[in-house]
Formats: structure tokens, C-alpha cells, sequence
């Protein structure tokens, strides 16, 4: 897309899905808000499976895929509305598997211990670790990352590698907008600490998610045939720019009070003017997404 190209107001998937072969779609804001299923949103990844397209959710949650895919069965989220779930947790997974020999300091919430399943690891505190694993907030209803300004100070200390199990910023959970484990990664990289960001909108969570795609494909998925799916410009939109695909962009998510969305109808000309001035733009933008 060029700098002057506009992004396509779409009422849905369905006049974009005969371009695409693979859909990469964000899990929390576009199937699920964190208390309910959006079930136009299943339907429209299952109609498009049902025309032959490979579906691969791709979330920053600092769990593994199968983990994610419990809580989606939860919601009641159909297993018909995608093939395969690859998460910033799966690729934290890998990297805490390549350091068993080393100590690690974990900052997060008990719920996120299935990162470390399966796993022969070695816990101690920043003065013993060798590197951190940052999932999350331990209460992200009530904290700031200033409550974790002393940890991020002992860690700078001793050059400790921060490894972000969660890039996202926030997240919106119901009607609440809450800090996710990548507000408190900035924060350490504005000290000068070193970070792996596990997750969107880094590569190579968008390498896996193809890879997957393609061995069940059992070919190979050209760039130019995938579509990500997401609410978010600075991960979603940005990591399919990065990764050189298209993207299209659900309105009523992470941005929807930004953009006068939080009640009546979306608006085209504020979605365009909204977009228009951020640095990087999808290929499309929707309301939510449906077929």
C-alpha cells in the first residue's frame, strides 16, 4: 500500500475473502472481549473455512494455543471458525526452552503458568536470574507500572534480558481498558533494558502462524494471499505492514472509543480521518467483524 492509498470501508469479510487463502486473526477484541463471544465473528471465519480458507488465530496472550483454545471453548467459540491457534506464549515457551540451564525471574499472574508447563525451569529472584519473563500484571485492575518501578530498576542493575510473553499495551476486558505485560516492557526499554517481544507485531509469531498454515495447507501460502485480521494499529495493523501483508482492521475494538465508537453507528469518516493520521494503515477497515 502506498503512503497516498486510503484504506476500503468493507461491511464485512465477505468481499475481501475470495482474495485471501489465510486469514491470521487476533483472538482478544475481535472473537471475544474478555467476558463474551462475538458470534458473528466465529460465523464469519467459519463461512470462510467452508469455502476452502485456513484460519490461524494469532494472540498475544501469554499462554500456549492449546491454553487459549480451552478458554475459547469457554466462550463458545466453535472450533469450526479456525485451524490452528499460535500464541506470543508458544514462542516464550521456545525461548524459555532454550535457557533451561539458567535462572529465571518471572513477573505475572499465577493464570499465566502454563507458559513454563512441561518445562524442567529454575525460579529465583532478579538477584539470582539470569533473565525475566514478564507475562502481565499481577493485579491489572489496580496497578501501574509504577508499582513495578523497583523491580525494573534491580533488573536494569544487572543488565537482566526481559523476555514480553504479552506485547500489548491494554487490552479491553468488558468495559474496562487494562495494562497488559508490554506497558511494563516499554517501561523497561525506556530504562535502556534489553527485550524479546514474543509476540505481534514482531515477526516471527507471523513466520509461525505461516508455517502452521502451510503444513496444513500442504503447500506453501504466498505473502500476497493472507489477510490479518485485528483491532489494534500498533500490533495488529503494524505486524502485518512489518511482515508485508494486508490487513484489515476491526473499528469497534481496542481504538472504538478513540474513535467516537462506544455507541451509534461507525462512521466512516471518522474511521478514515482516525487512520489517516496514524503510521501505519490497513488494507481495510470494518465495524466488527462479521461475513
Amino acid at each position: 500500500m502506498t503512503a497516498l492509498t486510503r484504506p476500503l470501508h468493507v461491511e464485512g469479510l465477505q468481499p475481501l475473502a475470495e482474495n485471501y487463502d489465510l486469514i491470521l486473526c487476533d483472538v482478544w477484541g475481535v472473537l471475544h472481549n474478555g467476558v463474551k463471544a462475538y458470534e458473528a465473528a466465529s460465523d464469519a471465519l467459519t463461512r470462510f473455512r467452508a469455502k476452502g480458507g485456513r484460519v490461524v488465530l494469532v494472540s498475544n496472550a501469554p499462554r500456549p494455543g492449546a491454553s487459549v483454545g480451552t478458554q475459547l471453548d469457554g466462550f463458545q467459540v466453535p472450533r469450526s471458525a479456525y485451524d490452528a491457534i499460535v500464541t506470543s506464549g508458544d514462542l516464550t515457551q521456545l525461548a524459555i526452552r532454550e535457557r533451561l540451564d539458567r535462572v529465571v525471574h518471572h513477573i505475572g499472574p499465577p493464570r499465566d503458568m502454563p507458559i513454563y508447563s512441561g518445562l524442567d525451569v529454575c525460579f529465583g529472584s532478579i538477584a539470582e536470574a539470569d533473565y525475566v519473563v514478564c507475562s502481565g500484571f499481577d493485579n491489572d485492575e489496580e496497578e501501574t507500572v509504577e508499582d513495578y518501578r523497583p523491580q525494573l530498576e534491580a533488573m536494569r542493575r544487572r543488565n537482566l534480558l526481559m523476555i514480553c510473553a504479552n506485547p500489548d499495551l491494554v487490552v479491553e476486558r468488558g468495559h474496562m481498558i487494562l495494562p497488559c505485560a508490554g506497558t511494563i516492557a516499554l517501561a523497561y526499554e525506556e530504562m535502556g533494558g534489553e527485550v524479546f517481544y514474543a509476540g505481534k507485531p514482531h515477526r516471527p509469531v507471523y513466520e509461525r502462524a505461516l508455517t502452521v498454515a502451510s503444513d496444513l495447507a500442504g503447500h506453501a501460502i504466498p505473502k500476497k494471499r493472507v489477510l490479518a485480521v485485528g483491532d489494534a494499529i500498533r500490533t495488529d495493523i503494524a505486524g502485518a505492514v512489518g511482515f508485508g501483508i494486508d490487513a484489515l482492521m476491526i473499528a469497534r475494538g481496542i481504538h472504538a472509543e478513540e474513535l467516537g465508537l462506544h455507541k451509534g453507528d461507525l462512521v466512516s469518516d471518522h474511521v478514515q480521518d482516525w487512520v489517516d493520521r496514524q503510521p501505519v494503515r490497513p488494507t481495510a477497515f470494518t465495524d466488527v467483524l462479521s461475513w
